[in-house]
């Protein structure tokens, strides 16, 4: 009976997963679609102090370590596999009132497999969303990015939520 009970939460968790794989294919296709569509540097003008600009960046967040020597290549797709596996293991230990932390989870994991793809088969994550502000230009990035912001954001978020009181409210949204 216990493991009966294990595996339905279980299964109640990884169900999110498909979050992931939404994020992969609207990231993958992104990117083709700029990779088809756009010019390496060229910035095209959507609205004032946003550009889609087509970058190829070696490096990790803010071009950390692109002007490295090959070796980051591989060091991030294996930081990436590792914390995706982390994160799959994390999700399946979650309560099943703990949907909040499972979305922040999944997107977290969709985006990273979405940029580890690029390395693996380009040498580099694709980058095209552009902001700046005057002279002030934000480092180009995709939605694998945006994914794993907002569900870092979300951790954060929920790190400072009230805690569930004890007197077991079922109305309690997570």
């Amino acid at each position: 009976m216990d493991a009966v009970m294990t595996e339905a939460r279980v299964g109640s968790k990884l169900k999110w997963l498909w979050l992931a794989v939404l994020v992969i294919a609207l990231d993958l296709g992104t990117k083709a679609l700029a990779t088809a569509m756009l010019t390496y540097g060229n910035p095209v003008p959507v609205m004032p102090s946003f550009n889609l600009t087509l970058l190829h960046n070696t490096g990790a967040a803010f071009s950390f370590l692109a002007d490295a020597a090959g070796w980051q290549r591989w060091f991030f797709v294996t930081l990436a596999i590792v914390v995706s596996l982390v994160l799959v293991g994390w999700l399946r230990k979650l309560q099943s009132h703990e949907t909040w932390m499972a979305i922040a989870i999944v997107l977290i994991l969709g985006g990273a497999l979405g940029n580890v793809y690029d390395r693996v088969v380009h040498g580099y994550v694709v980058d095209f969303l552009h902001f700046y502000w005057q002279d002030w230009h934000f480092p180009a990035f995709n939605l694998a990015d945006t994914a794993i912001t907002i569900g870092a954001a979300m951790m954060i978020l929920d790190a400072f939520r009230k805690p569930a009181d004890d007197s077991g409210d079922a109305n309690r949204s997570n």
